[in-house]
C-alpha cells in the first residue's frame, strides 16, 4: 500500500458527489483501483473515491474539455482562438 500526497492539490469532479480538490491518492496495488482522497467544495466533506468514479476537470488553457459523462451545473464558454480586448 502506497500513499501519495498530491501538491499542489488537483481539482477535480467525483461522480455523484461533486466538484471538489484530490489531495492524495491510495495504491493498494495492481488488483484494486486507485482511491482518491477528495475534499468536496459543496459540503466540505472529504472523501476516498475509487478511480472509475473521479475525473479532472476541465482546462481551457490546456485545451482539456470537460468529460461529457460528468453531469455539469453550467456550460463552458465557447473556446475561439481570438484575443479578448482587455
Amino acid at each position: 500500500m502506497s500513499f501519495y500526497q498530491l501538491n499542489p492539490t488537483s481539482p477535480v469532479t467525483v461522480i455523484g458527489k461533486g466538484d471538489g480538490y484530490a489531495v492524495a491518492v491510495i495504491d493498494y496495488g495492481q488488483e484494486h483501483n486507485l482511491i482518491w482522497v477528495t475534499a468536496l467544495n459543496d459540503s466540505a466533506e472529504v472523501w476516498c473515491a475509487p478511480n472509475p468514479l473521479v475525473r479532472m476537470k476541465g482546462n481551457w488553457t490546456m485545451g482539456r474539455e470537460r468529460p461529457g459523462s460528468v453531469a455539469l451545473k453550467g456550460s463552458a464558454p465557447e473556446r475561439t482562438n481570438t484575443p479578448t480586448a482587455q
